[in-house]
């Protein structure tokens, strides 16, 4: 096999690659920085892997249920002898996207009956298909492909998917790709095509053509935003990175507002707001051109976020947009924050009326401490995934674990994600708690068990080992950590601090912390693995392409890269340089 790859690529010296092999795929890669790998993003590309597999299943669904519903309408209108055209029995609004669409749709159901739901105007594929009863293998675009591994490993790997276009608008990169395309053989050759264009003038001419956009740039992707939501089929899937957490978390608020139109609050949940303000962000691309989004999953994993969601096209379930945004306020001193949604619905005659939210929802300082609040925002506030998508991935990821490198940790992974409350934004962090009170800290089975025995839900985040996620209010919170002070009393402290003035206040309720049965996740009961370390050491963000490798680069990549690269550097020298330099050595 090795020999076959070999004849393919006689034009190459391999001696100048090394060959890195990922799932299915193998990829030269020059000693030289020239196009950027990372390998930290193995997770990355695994997890994409899986939820592409589960994409091409429930589009399969769909449509056949689609069809389905043809089949017997036409049927029924045959029966009646109705003297009405075929084309006239158009499915209703209920039956148009039958899928969950994560929460939304089921608030707007308790508001009216008669209301229209979160509908597409097609499913996937079906627009395509009208009068035909195939589906199309869907199309994929990897819009900054670098050296192509994702798009080699979408082809190699993902039964079903059909085309898969890889884009880079740097020669070399391009080059690169072509050249791991004919090395990976006849079957990456008929499936992947190399394209040299950039990415987003590539994306605005060809709307709607692509039933999975890729988006995963070095930094951040909001310049692709746009023209990425017009570029995905109605009900495709748009996969999305943003690897400046910097900014997303609160680092350059003003950077963050000018790239993603919210700012951010620097708290421990900084990495959820982080994702919550990417999904905002392009669903309010999307409402531009009448379309919305719909999250299946929502990953904060080591140095990046990534989010997948769905695009459909509707201007009646447009309008509930602001239901699913809100700002936060966060208290200056303690961990209290409150959450202010920008819209709401009135009912009236089976017809609905979308208002701007009530507010404030806090008072100019905080009812705990007494200080002031920061606010921030708009950030998504309806769920970030689709449980029972999360579900399917995670039984496909299971069913075929030795065909993903990195099973064990997206595996742990999409298990906390699976365990998490998804109607519940933001989370709290026990220690912070407990280090405002300047108190010792309760286990986290004893917390949570005081939170449910007062009548209110709780679990964890996969974002944060200690955070934990709550449908109580803050008041309840508060008085749970004054009952465990009670029981644990704390050293005096100043009136003024922020933990003196919450502890002065008596517990309104009275917090029980008898264990409670589900104080441990279903997970935690198995001693199945949730958060696990670093594979190996240096394991981060990597250097840009074409950046030279020094001294400086070790915390990244580690002393062996970096002397590797010196050596390589060294022998690459020209003859004509090294001459200069002995004749300069010889006079001095």
């Amino acid at each position: 096999m090795r020999k076959a790859k070999q004849n393919k690529t006689m034009s190459i010296d391999l001696s100048d690659y090394s060959i890195i092999k990922e799932g299915e795929a193998e990829i030269l890669m020059h000693a030289k920085n020239e196009v950027f790998y990372n390998k930290t993003q193995v997770n990355n590309r695994d997890i994409s892997i899986a939820v592409l597999r589960t994409f091409i299943s429930k589009r399969k669904q769909e449509h056949e249920a689609k069809l389905s519903k043809r089949t017997k309408a036409a049927k029924k209108v045959s029966e009646e002898d109705s003297s009405e055209p075929l084309a006239e029995e158009a499915p209703t609004e209920s039956d148009m996207h039958e899928e969950k669409s994560n929460g939304e749709c089921a608030v707007l159901e308790e508001r009216s009956l008669d209301e229209p739901r979160c509908i597409s105007e097609e499913p996937v594929g079906v627009m395509e298909e009208k009068g035909q009863g195939q589906l199309k293998p869907p199309r994929v675009l990897e819009a900054l492909s670098a050296s192509g591994l994702r798009a080699l490993r979408y082809a190699r790997e993902v039964e079903g998917v059909g085309q898969v276009v890889a884009l880079d608008n740097d020669k070399v990169s391009v080059e690169a790709c072509r050249r791991n395309i004919k090395f990976n053989g006849s079957v990456a050759s008929s499936k992947v095509d190399s394209q040299l264009a950039d990415a987003r003038v590539y994306m605005l001419t060809h709307p709607k053509e692509f039933d999975v956009v890729d988006l995963d740039p070095y930094g951040s992707p909001s310049v692709f935003l746009d023209s990425a939501v017009q570029c995905v089929a109605d009900g495709g899937m748009l996969m999305c990175t943003a690897t400046d957490m910097a900014v997303l978390c609160g680092g350059n608020g003003e950077a963050c507002y000018s790239k993603y139109g919210s700012y951010p609050l620097r708290g421990k949940y900084c990495h959820e707001m982080a994702l919550r303000i990417l999904l905002a962000s392009i669903e309010s691309h999307a409402n531009r051109y009448k379309r919305y989004i719909v999250p299946v999953l929502s990953v904060q994993m080591d140095f990046y976020v990534r989010v997948f969601v769905r695009i459909y096209t509707s201007a009646s379930a447009m309008k509930s947009t602001p239901l699913k945004l809100s700002y936060v306020y966060q208290c200056t001193s303690c961990d209290s924050f409150h959450l202010q949604p920008i819209g709401r619905t009135v009912s009236k005659n089976n017809s609905v009326r979308y208002l701007p939210g009530f507010g404030p929802v806090v008072p100019q300082e905080c009812s705990n401490c007494g200080k002031k609040f920061n606010m921030g925002g708009p950030i998504w506030s309806a769920p970030i995934h689709d449980q029972e998508w999360v579900t399917s991935i995670l039984a496909d990821v299971k069913s075929m674990k030795d065909r993903y490198p990195a099973y064990n940790r997206i595996s742990a992974v999409l298990t906390t994600i699976s365990e998490e409350l998804p109607d519940v934004p933001l989370f709290l962090s026990l220690h912070n708690l407990c280090a405002t009170l300047k108190c010792t800290s309760p286990s986290a089975v004893i917390f949570r068990s005081a939170v449910l025995n007062a009548g209110y839900r709780i679990s964890g985040t996969h974002v944060n080992p200690l955070g934990m996620k709550s449908d109580a209010p803050m008041d309840v919170i508060w008085d749970i950590m004054r009952c465990w002070v009670k029981n644990h009393p704390v050293k005096a402290q100043q009136p003024d601090q922020s933990g003196s003035v919450i502890l002065a206040k008596e517990p309104v309720l009275q917090a029980n912390f008898a264990r409670a049965v589900a104080s441990l996740s279903k997970a935690q009961t198995k001693k199945v693995a949730r958060f696990l370390p670093n594979p190996e050491r240096h394991w981060g963000p990597k250097l840009r392409a074409g950046r030279q490798i020094t001294s400086k680069h070790v915390s990244l990549l580690g002393p062996e890269a970096v002397n590797g690269s010196r050596n390589h550097q060294e022998d690459e020298e020209p003859n004509s340089k090294r001459q200069k330099t002995d004749q300069a050595a010889l006079a001095s």
